[in-house]
């Protein structure tokens, strides 16, 4: 991702998978897709209702085309939401 403004969440709650259910229900709550779980990568973020696949199934014009990432120890946390600010997304992707 490259240097533009983005928004960034951190998620510590303690527990397994604790941290990254917190991001994902941030994410509902904001209207934010999340891809699938992958172990070790990230995981894509879009605006909107998208089934984003698993990192490893993303190529590089799929990757480009999201509007942030989630990173981050999926299990044990923490979890790091990056994403453009809505404001900044065209709406013709």
């Amino acid at each position: 991702m490259s240097s533009e403004e983005f928004i960034s969440k951190q998620f510590n709650e303690a527990g397994d998978f604790n941290a990254v259910n917190a991001a994902e229900k941030w994410c509902a709550e904001n209207g934010i897709s999340v891809g699938r779980m992958q172990r070790g990568d990230p995981r894509g973020l879009m605006y909107g209702d998208f089934d984003i696949q698993k990192w490893r199934n993303l190529d590089a014009k799929d990757r480009a085309a999201l509007h942030g990432q989630m990173t981050g120890d999926m299990r044990n946390g923490p979890v790091v939401v990056r994403i453009k600010p809505r404001s900044t997304i065209s709406e013709s992707k």
